[in-house]
């Protein structure tokens, strides 16, 4: 049996298909943990469920993944039925839990989800928390200049002259003049007093959660670190994009791929071209570029190379983009290790 489930904030809808592509029961379950184990119940009464599809497995879907992963179930992210089916057939969420039941039957969905229950999902939360906070702090940087420029012209002249480090500081430091002062320089002083302890506040929140990450990276994969060019940062996006679970990438080329570093074949006739992958996740993208950058200015290795491939007549986007693939090979390389 085939098990498909289309999931929601609150309630999730299940359906189990034969081999034969038979629907044989569909049912809504709510998102509890007590409807998790009420679904699986209810799926072993109609037969023995190996694979299931589950449709939003990286949010609403995360929770019930890794509790079927739990029970020995392969789970794939079920594809969307796409526009095209959409028009020729009406929605409802027993007919997406079906599609998602016949989409892992028919092998269309081929991705298994991420095991989401190891260091990579900790080093996912301290990232999310990391992202927020930095910029929640430029968010308040740029509200404290912005006050500034329209605030009393002695005030203005007397902070204006500060690096943003020194300026900062002095907002801290400011008071509250006596009863007989400006109201209006008043109000202004608190509010950059305010913005810039909210400022002080997000720092050390952002670097405790860098420190925390590192730790993370460090003690479950210390080859990253070692690595040339690999900080804490990338290293997390990296990881976060790769997933708990290694083995449901195929190899090199597959993790290469998802981080939209390979090239994209685009041949027709007897002209064959690869174009530049636009696809992938573009974060584990941005993160590949910064290591590329930082190798092209510290390593030997990398430099050698990149002369050695400026001589055979290559740009540097194109020995660039070369980099990024050989670096997401290599970091997949250092994970399996």
């Amino acid at each position: 049996m085939v098990l498909g489930v289309d999931t929601h904030r609150d309630t999730h809808a299940a359906a189990v298909i034969s081999a034969m592509g038979k629907t044989l029961a569909v049912q809504s379950f709510p998102a509890t943990a007590v409807g998790y184990a009420e679904l699986i119940q209810w799926a072993a009464r109609l037969g023995v469920v190996r694979r299931a599809g589950v449709e939003g497995s990286g949010n609403y879907g995360a929770a019930l993944s890794r509790y079927l992963l739990s029970r020995g179930i392969d789970v794939f992210e079920a594809p969307g039925p796409g526009r095209s089916a959409r028009r020729r057939q009406s929605k409802s969420d027993q007919g997406d839990a079906q599609a998602a039941a016949r989409a892992v039957l028919s092998g269309r969905a081929c991705s298994r989800v991420k095991a989401g229950n190891g260091p990579v999902e900790m080093a996912r939360m301290y990232n999310v928390a990391r992202d927020s906070a930095v910029k929640a702090r430029t968010q308040a940087v740029n509200q404290l200049k912005a006050i500034l420029v329209t605030a009393d012209p002695a005030l203005r002249e007397e902070l204006a002259v500060l690096k943003r480090r020194a300026l900062i500081r002095a907002c801290v430091s400011l008071g509250d003049d006596d009863a007989g002062g400006d109201p209006l320089v008043q109000a202004t002083k608190f509010t950059l007093r305010s913005l810039a302890e909210r400022i002080e506040h997000l720092t050390v929140q952002a670097r405790e959660l860098e420190r925390r990450l590192a730790e993370v990276i460090e003690s479950h994969y210390p080859a990253l670190f070692a690595a040339a060019g690999i900080g804490p940062r990338s290293a997390a996006v990296l990881l976060i994009t790769m997933g708990d679970n290694v083995d449901r990438l195929r190899g090199e080329a597959s993790f290469a791929a998802l981080c939209g570093a390979s090239p994209v074949e685009y041949s027709s006739g007897g002209r064959c071209h690869r174009r530049l992958n636009r696809g992938g996740d573009r974060q584990a993208n941005a993160a590949l570029y910064r290591i590329v950058l930082t190798r092209l200015r510290w390593d030997a290795r990398t430099q050698a190379y990149y002369e050695r491939r400026v001589t055979e007549g290559k740009t540097r986007r194109e020995i660039i983009r070369c980099l990024k693939c050989y670096v997401a090979r290599e970091v997949y390389r250092l994970v399996r290790r």
